[in-house]
């Protein structure tokens, strides 16, 4: 019998200047064209920082990784309410839809991000574990990450601050701004109703600060990037209520309007860096576009 013909390794590139990912690989394949390009893009064989990438026009950052296996590149997994994104033997990263928990916080609620990704671990083995790492809010959606041991979790946790490189939220917030960048700063502590609120003082919380920029904005509403430099609970919640300017369908946090059905924020954009494998991992997912939807050209 014939010898199978070995497969042909991944081509591994590293991004030195930023540019849209389509002039890139046309600079680094020169023996490609746009179409063999579009090829390899439409048939799952581009990865950017170990996730299959299809857009042409990605926009590529210094230091990124850029692989090109010429064998297909398996599919996300899709689940009800979440989309794996990355998973290798250390920790799996997802894209969560609005409206499901994180965890249950009571275990009466069957359909979590956790419980759907428990049992994707015990498919390949019964005795496989998950450890939720971080939370969105059920009405958020967005990036989470989720460890599949309790040392990569712990080693996530005590690291979360000084590894994460990039953690970028879109909001869609109530009224225009006047001031179109700015930072908030305030002490945060819970209320016995479970609400979140602020304070200058220093002994009455935990310090969080968060970054805005305003991207869009009309008569009525405006689309947020915010930047955590740290992580609080309703963090982006309340300071966005601070400023007068509460996230849409966010009753709770003083909104008056719900245009969207849903609550305006999404975990936009996650970068860190792999506790175990030391890698500079990278999500970016797409905003939603009923955000969008308000701010017509």
């Amino acid at each position: 019998m014939p010898k199978e013909r070995p497969s042909k390794p991944p081509l591994v590139l590293t991004v030195t200047e930023t540019a849209e990912l389509m002039a890139f690989l046309l600079a680094k394949l020169p023996h490609k064209n746009r179409n063999n390009i579009k090829t390899l893009l439409r048939d799952r064989h581009i990865l950017v920082e170990g996730r299959v990438q299809t857009k042409y026009n990605y926009s590529l950052q210094p230091n990124q990784r850029v692989e090109v296996r010429w064998t297909q590149g398996s599919k996300e997994s899709v689940y009800r309410g979440l989309t794996i994104l990355f998973e290798d033997a250390h920790l799996i990263v997802i894209e969560k839809q609005e409206g499901l928990l994180s965890i249950s916080a009571n275990n009466k609620e069957s359909q979590t991000a956790y419980n759907t990704l428990s049992a994707h671990v015990k498919k390949q083995n019964p005795a496989n574990k998950i450890f939720i790492v971080h939370r969105l809010d059920r009405d958020t959606s967005g990036v989470m990450v989720f460890a599949k041991t309790e040392r990569v979790k712990a080693l996530l946790q005590e690291s979360w601050e000084p590894t994460t490189k990039e953690r970028t939220y879109i909001a869609v917030a109530e009224k225009p701004f006047e001031k179109l960048s700015g930072t908030v700063t305030s002490y945060l502590n819970e209320s016995k109703a479970l609400i979140m609120y602020s304070s200058q003082n220093p002994a009455q919380g935990q310090l969080a600060i968060t970054h805005y920029e305003v991207l869009k904005q009309n008569a009525d509403f405006s689309l947020l990037k915010v930047n955590l430099e740290t992580g609080r609970k309703n963090q982006i919640r309340v300071h966005l209520q601070d400023l007068g300017h509460s996230i849409v369908g966010d009753k709770k946090y003083g909104a008056v309007t719900n245009p969207i059905a849903r609550l305006g924020l999404h975990a936009w954009v996650l970068a860190f860096v792999h506790p175990i494998t030391h890698e500079k991992l990278r999500f970016e997912t797409t905003i939603p576009k009923k955000f969008l939807e308000l701010f017509p050209r």
